[in-house]
């Protein structure tokens, strides 16, 4: 049985007139004559009464009608879904960020791709910008937003935000009342850096700040930017973090410009053959 042959079926059921019914297909009458007899002969069954002056769906007609028109409807919904998943409408999306990307890029990037994309399923994966890298080349997240990648063969970069690195300070800090800070100043009080397997790029920028300065005091490692602002909060040490951390300070905890302004970025990443969707992500979040 083909679907051609169901088609036939639906426009006689439906016309209950074969001329009309060969004309709405664009066909001639006897060839839709010899398609229906053929599928009543292929299930077993007569579909309609026939007489001189109509044609009536029989009891297996009018059932057959129902199963018939189920399948139509499915097979155009599949060759839509087919169509909408390779035009990236359709389908299932999953991002890896850094913590610092949830202030303000993602949640306006995330509010543009739904409202353009509501048939995608989003999955968002917190990860390190290192454990976005491995997830991105063994494929279990299709996009990152990684802070300061480097380039890795089989990846695409795409640059969404720079911005200036500050000092992040406990209030009482005796270098938390001025205003620029010098990274040679604090490079003599304890400080607090994220791990450089997890973020290695952003921990290359933060070491070229201090270049040529004393040796760093660093007396705790963190994963999460989080961490970081609780730790500097309880007085552990202080930090350096990207600008827009003043969005999510903690009580007690301050940012200070740093001296020479050095720079950090968030970078959007996907594979070299990423998905439309992908794509799609990504210039929502360049529009955010």
């Amino acid at each position: 049985m083909e679907l051609r042959q169901l088609k036939y079926f639906l426009a006689v059921a439906e016309e209950l007139n074969f001329a009309r019914a060969a004309e709405r297909l664009h066909m001639t009458q006897p060839p839709l004559t010899v398609a229906i007899r053929k599928l009543e002969e292929e299930l077993g069954v007569r579909l309609f009464e026939r007489t001189t002056r109509r044609v009536q769906l029989t009891d297996a007609g009018e059932r057959f009608r129902e199963r018939s028109e189920r399948i139509v409807a499915d097979v155009q919904a599949a060759k839509q879904d087919a169509a909408d998943a390779s035009d990236g409408r359709v389908g299932r999306l999953r991002v890896g960020f850094v913590s610092s990307a949830s202030y303000a890029l993602l949640p306006h990037g995330v509010r543009q791709f739904r409202a353009d994309n509501p048939r995608v399923e989003l999955e968002l994966v917190p990860a390190a910008s290192g454990e976005q890298v491995e997830a991105l080349l063994e494929g279990r997240i299709d996009v990152g937003i990684l802070r300061d990648p480097e380039r890795v063969p089989g990846l695409e970069l795409t640059p969404l935000v720079q911005e200036r690195m500050v000092a992040v300070l406990p209030a009482d800090h005796p270098l938390a009342g001025g205003g620029e800070v010098r990274a040679a100043e604090l490079a003599l009080h304890p400080l607090i850096l994220f791990s450089y397997p997890l973020m290695p790029g952003y921990v290359a920028r933060v070491l070229e700040a201090f270049e040529g300065g004393p040796r760093l005091n660093v007396v705790q490692q963190a994963v999460h930017q989080e961490t970081v602002l609780g730790l500097v909060a309880v007085g552990v040490g202080c930090s350096v973090l990207p600008e827009s951390v003043a969005d999510a300070l903690l009580p007690g905890v301050v940012a200070r410009p740093l001296s020479g302004a050095p720079l950090t970025r968030l970078v959007a990443a996907r594979g070299a053959k990423g998905s439309v969707l992908g794509q799609r992500f990504i210039e929502a979040l360049t529009l955010a």
